[in-house]
């Protein structure tokens, strides 16, 4: 594996594969598109797709799936963008006009989460649905597009980790990242006269996480005993991993004041609202009176 790689290559030196030129945007007709937007949009209509199929399943209308989709993405977006800036601030205070600028990156996933979830919210409260039953619809689509999308990041060059040898350890030309990503850590372990950084591929790591979790989630929802119980599966598991991996990248937010990565404080919490929840839902249904045949 060669020591000094071009600014458009990506390498994973143990498992033998290196990527010559890899772009991060493609020309139609003069434009310039980016394929991070491409990636983000193949996982949001294949979740959209998945849900719409769990919706059959469920025997509620597909079309309220389509229907809901315009406004969550819309403020999914929103939601996303306004994570980062919060906690971010600093990078905008004095350029209000930045916070418009998405070309520079800058969307959250957590806050895109949230915002779909307050969407659905309002928007069954205006149809008269089951937020329950249509959010244990939904969660399966969100977390496939999730899992899609963070290939968008690898697209990017951003979402990495700390430096590993591990057998996936992944390679990134320092002129193709950005030079708040890579930590006193990462520096310090760039061979002398190599010109890349030796990384965590977090992104990675995620996107399998959330497969697992779909397969997971599929394979229980048969077996689930209240309406909602598929919601908090996701909270759960989708905490529990991002926990793991939020503690590992280098791109972490902080809770302002402090050094608490605030996603992994949100996951964390996730985990512990989910595990609660459905602890507390069991035990009050096996508390119900059965009526009588």
């Amino acid at each position: 594996m060669q020591e000094v790689m071009n600014a458009g290559d990506i390498a994973f030196p143990h498992l033998g594969i290196y990527l010559n030129n890899v772009p991060k945007s493609f020309s139609v007709f003069g434009f310039r598109i980016a394929f991070y937007g491409v990636i983000i949009g193949v996982g949001v209509l294949c979740g959209v797709l998945l849900a719409a199929h769990m919706a059959k399943k469920e025997s509620m209308d597909p079309d309220m799936i389509w229907d809901f989709a315009i406004y969550a993405i819309i403020f999914s977006i929103i939601g996303a963008r306004a994570y980062y800036v919060i906690f971010q601030w600093d990078m905008y205070k004095n350029n209000l006009l930045e916070v418009f600028n998405l070309r520079n990156g800058g969307l959250a996933i957590y806050g895109g989460v949230i915002a779909a979830f307050l969407t659905l919210y309002v928007y069954t409260r205006a149809k008269k649905q089951s937020f329950l039953q249509m959010v244990d619809v939904c969660v399966p689509g969100l977390i496939l597009g999730q899992a899609i999308g963070r290939w968008g990041n690898f697209m990017n060059r951003e979402v990495f980790g700390g430096y590993t040898d591990n057998p996936v350890a992944m390679r990134l030309p320092i002129a193709a990242v950005r030079s708040r990503d890579i930590t006193e850590s990462v520096a310090a372990h760039i061979a002398e006269g190599a010109n890349y950084i030796q990384v965590h591929p977090t992104f990675l790591y995620e996107s399998l996480w959330n497969l697992l979790v779909l397969v997971l989630m599929l394979v229980y929802r048969r077996h689930k005993k209240f309406q909602g119980e598929i919601w908090l599966f996701y909270l759960g598991g989708y905490g529990l991993g991002r926990f793991w991996i939020e503690g590992i990248r280098t791109d972490q937010l902080y809770l302002t004041g402090t050094t608490i990565p605030v996603s992994q404080l949100l996951a964390a919490v996730c985990v512990g609202v989910a595990v609660i929840a459905d602890i507390v839902v069991r035990v009050c249904l096996r508390r119900r009176p059965k009526t009588a045949a």
